[in-house]
């Protein structure tokens, strides 16, 4: 994208500008789901899309094999992930951006891996979908051809942190840990995703729905670190880890946090969904962590 570096967000104008200019220079994903409803967001995509953008499935695409024990969205495989980039014409250092009509739930999942591939020329297009229509702008229900590219990984913006140090820091607090899922789920209400319902003792609650404001966009930087702010209080963020019932929603809020400036936070991918699937972890429930 000509003279300009998108790495947190972009507009609708902003990315209309260069899909009519150079469309080439930027590479654009939609990533609509539905976690009820598996196959809608790419029956949604074949009915209308962002002219030129390219299909990739949660499941399918943004997520590896699992085992029972892995969580129900673990990270794919990176080597494979940067095959399947490649193979949808994906270039060294060419800007991307991802969109869905969720809030941004689903393309920060592909903000994050790309990151985590260590290509930071990735921005989720605020407000989504529907700010793409707000603006006036067409959709296409054509499919482009794909043509290889010559992506490669490097090293990674994006770091993890695996169940056994969670266990670790349960006793330590070395790391602070923040759950983005709904209030309900977090107190271990309502849970339907899930065979046990809670949260990972110590983590604290910021659902990744208030990083939006009534519009559907991200809250800006000041609103963000305020939020986070008061909920790390002294904590340095690269202290932070994240996670929610899958390793999704989480992703929202490292996208989140880096708007605010707060950087470094780890990721958990496998959360919940891996987490209370060993009976022999501690689960904590109600509204205090």
């Amino acid at each position: 994208m000509p003279h300009t570096h998108y790495t947190t967000l972009i507009s609708a104008t902003n990315l209309a500008v260069p899909l009519a200019a150079a469309p080439g220079s930027v590479l654009v994903f939609d990533c609509r789901f539905d976690l009820a409803a598996p196959e809608s967001g790419e029956a949604a995509y074949a009915k209308g899309h962002i002219p030129g953008a390219q299909y990739l499935h949660l499941d399918r695409d943004l997520s590896g094999e699992k085992t029972g024990k892995n969580g129900r969205h673990p990270l794919p495989e990176r080597a494979a992930l940067v095959a399947k980039l490649a193979s949808f014409g994906l270039n060294d250092k060419q800007q991307v951006v991802a969109y869905d009509a969720q809030g941004g739930m689903y393309a920060a999942r592909l903000w994050w891996l790309l990151r985590w591939l260590g290509h930071d020329s990735v921005a989720v297009l605020d407000g989504g979908l529907q700010a793409w229509e707000a603006a006036g702008q067409a959709l296409d229900a054509n499919v482009p051809a794909k043509t290889s590219g010559t992506f490669k990984a490097a090293a990674p913006l994006q770091v993890t942190i695996d169940a056994a140090a969670i266990e670790r820091s349960i006793g330590t607090r070395d790391h602070l840990l923040i759950d983005a899922r709904a209030a309900d789920r977090y107190r271990g209400e309502n849970e339907t995703l899930d065979a046990v319902g809670g949260h990972i003792p110590g983590a604290l609650n910021h659902f990744f729905k208030n990083n939006l404001s009534e519009e559907g966009r991200f809250k800006t930087a000041h609103e963000l670190r305020d939020a986070f702010g008061s909920l790390i209080g002294t904590t340095s963020a690269d202290r932070v880890v994240l996670q929610c019932g899958s390793g999704v929603t989480a992703c929202h809020n490292a996208l989140a946090m880096e708007i605010a400036g707060l950087h470094g936070a780890a990721l958990y991918p496998g959360s919940w969904s891996e987490w209370s699937a060993d009976p022999g972890r501690p689960v904590a429930t109600g509204a205090t962590p």
